[in-house]
């Protein structure tokens, strides 16, 4: 049984590094191609575009997101803004009434169905080309819409572009430890799209060509993970997908463990149930790397991490086992053995080294993003929060993912 345990965490191992080493061979293919750019960024033409404020008891937050929408760097009669009210029970409705009277703004009340009704009805009003969201807690750079349209500029195939999403002014320990793993997205992501594999387009500004949901029909439900439903749907209609890594938007994080917990069990409930609604793609040739790695590995990760997570709590119990038999039997024994360092014991089995291999490039990855995103240190001790907290509430959450997934229970939202 032993043996058989070492075999699948060999394979796991192997599995980690493969998936690191591919994301670097990936960037060092694609290096020059990542492009930051500190000027303003100019057009040809500047397309008319939707963006869609769907809000939900967002009364704290939904006036800076529209400021933000307003302070675009891009002609604002060419900016249509919809706030739409999705049945909020605070004083939402009141605070984007505010806005009614300004010429490209529209405001629309409706009952509470759920995000991806609010998306819908933008559709259904929306009369531009181009269409997009901005979740009512995030906030765009000026410059962001103008570099994300100057990709469809360049591609006429390109039908949608994902931002960089970082979050927005970290306070608590969980917000830093979620900046890394924001910067850490950041490096990934731009990596899944020059492997054509993006597998979600994020609420936080995500812009579409409107012939995506012409061709493919509206946003649906999925799981209360819309934004990676669309992704999944274009791409198993080979529908091309572009990480713009400099249009960024600011997002406010959970604060708390426990609303870190609640976000991200939705996101990995969202992507194995989608995953599982995918099915027919996995391993097709014809849906690309998407296909290929994207889903795949996704799903290894998942498994690998929530197997890893329960050898260390098997192996910490068994070890306490022991010494409670130990005491029982002689009693504490308190004689500290004189320690002497020698090299000649350390541990040099592949396996440690295949570890310090994927920590190496994880933190690769971390500081590659964080000069993504133009953090002012590229290495902050901040960064530190993130081993422990995702460490050990990553495989929390992930468990209970897949717990739900088999009986078919629901995350709530919030």
């Amino acid at each position: 049984m032993t043996s058989i345990l070492n075999v699948i965490l060999y394979i796991l191992t192997f599995l980690s590094v493969y998936v690191q080493v591919f994301f670097f061979v990936t960037f060092l293919e694609n290096r020059k191609k990542i492009i930051i750019r500190n000027s303003k960024t100019k057009l040809i033409s500047y397309p008319s575009v939707t963006i869609v404020v769907p809000c939900w008891n967002e009364e704290g937050t939904v006036a800076k997101t529209v400021h933000s929408l307003l302070d675009l760097d891009y002609p604002q009669d060419k900016v249509k803004i919809f706030l739409i009210n999705d049945g909020s029970t605070d004083d939402t409705k009141n605070v984007i009434d505010k806005f009614a009277e300004i010429p490209n703004i529209k405001v629309f009340h409706k009952e509470n169905g759920g995000k991806f009704t609010a998306l819908n009805l933008g559709l259904e009003k929306s009369e531009t080309d181009f269409f997009g969201c901005l979740d009512a807690d995030s906030f765009v750079d000026p410059e962001a819409l103008v570099r994300i349209m100057s990709y469809f500029e360049k591609d006429s195939l390109t039908m949608a572009v994902a931002p960089a999403v970082v979050v927005h002014n970290p306070r608590s320990i969980v917000q830093f430890a979620q900046q890394t793993d924001y910067s850490m997205g950041l490096f990934f992501k731009k990596m899944l799209g020059f492997l054509g594999a993006i597998n979600v387009t994020p609420g936080p500004f995500t812009i579409f060509r409107k012939k995506v949901f012409n061709d493919l029909g509206p946003y649906k439900h999925a799981h209360s993970t819309e934004d990676m439903e669309i992704a999944y749907r274009m791409q198993k209609h080979n529908y091309k997908i572009e990480n713009c890594n400099d249009a960024f938007v600011y997002t406010n994080t959970p604060e708390t463990i426990k609303k870190l917990y609640k976000q991200r069990l939705r996101w990995i409930y969202g992507f194995l149930n989608n995953t599982l609604d995918y099915r027919g793609v996995l391993f097709r040739r014809k849906y690309g790397n998407f296909a290929l790695f994207t889903l795949p590995m996704g799903v290894i990760s998942i498994f690998s991490v929530s197997y890893l997570f329960g050898k260390i709590v098997y192996d910490v119990g068994h070890f306490f086992y022991f010494k409670v038999l130990q005491f029982k039997a002689v009693g504490f024994n308190f004689k500290v053995s004189n320690f002497n360092f020698d090299p000649f014991f350390i541990n040099t089995e592949s396996f440690i080294f295949l570890i310090i291999v994927v920590y190496s490039l994880v933190m690769f990855a971390i500081l590659f993003g964080r000069k993504m995103a133009k953090e002012k240190n590229i290495f902050s001790l901040n960064m530190l929060y993130f081993f422990p907290i995702f460490g050990i509430v990553a495989p929390l959450w992930f468990l209970k993912a897949i717990y739900n997934t088999i009986l078919s229970r629901k995350p709530s939202w919030r």
